[in-house]
């Protein structure tokens, strides 16, 4: 079983790259690459079994589309086939279609997602959010300078919102899914937040018999976590 992990040194942001560090740790055995912004991606060649990608600065989405752009086909063939991929944060905004800044259109992304970021720099955007994902419910955290405003706004949405802010405010969708794609704003270790969705994640992948790293204390953690988020009394942004 193989990882691949896009970008690390830019796309390292949230701690994001501890998903991946989760996976392993429930996974012993699985082989994880790094795919440098001059490296020809591994996917390219076969036996990845995922493509990671998490959240980068501005400059850093930039420099993610430059080095994905020559092999956009490739990637779009890879998702389409069912090939499994998982951006989280601001990388979603750099496989969309472009970016506006302050009320000016700053760069293009890859185009793979039909939608486009808006930015506003001067006002984050910090809440949690609770969310169903099939039969599972999602718990994680958005810290953010904007929000994406998709063609479509029901189409293909990763996560359904419970509490939260989704794709924008005022969404009840989250995240996009494309074939294998799986792009979500959602920051940070949401891999061990989450431990259903890993345990789905790693099936995906075709691990079987999957015994995640902490379970029981996972487990513990994200019932209470999803029990706090249910609660009505308590904000969702701050």
């Amino acid at each position: 079983m193989k990882t691949e992990i896009l970008f690390p040194e830019v796309a390292n942001l949230c701690g994001d790259l501890m998903n991946v560090t989760y996976l392993r740790q429930s996974c012993p055995e699985m082989e994880v690459v790094e795919t440098g912004l001059k490296d020809r991606p591994a996917f390219l060649d076969g036996g990845v079994d995922l493509v990671y990608v998490g959240s980068a600065t501005e400059r850093g989405l930039q420099l993610m589309v430059q080095a994905l752009t020559p092999y956009k086909a490739e990637l779009e063939r890879y998702v389409d086939g069912g090939g499994l991929m998982l951006a989280t944060g601001n990388a979603l905004d750099a496989l969309g279609e472009y970016v506006v800044i302050d009320g000016k259109r700053a760069f293009d992304g890859l185009g793979i997602l039909k939608t486009h970021a808006e930015y506003h720099m001067m006002k984050r955007h910090n809440s949690f959010l609770l969310g169903s994902f099939q039969d599972m419910e999602i718990v994680g955290f958005k810290s953010l300078f904007g929000h994406t405003y998709p063609d479509d706004e029901l189409a293909n949405p990763l996560f359904r919102v419970e509490r939260g802010v989704g794709r924008h405010p005022g969404a009840f969708a989250e995240g996009f899914l494309r074939g294998g794609l799986m792009a979500t704003y959602l920051i940070g270790p949401l891999l061990p937040l989450n431990p259903p969705f890993t345990r789905y994640l790693l099936e995906q992948m075709g691990a079987r018999d999957v015994h995640l790293a902490f379970e029981d204390t996972a487990m513990k953690a994200y019932r209470a976590r999803v029990e706090e988020f249910r609660d009505e009394k308590r904000g969702y942004q701050y």
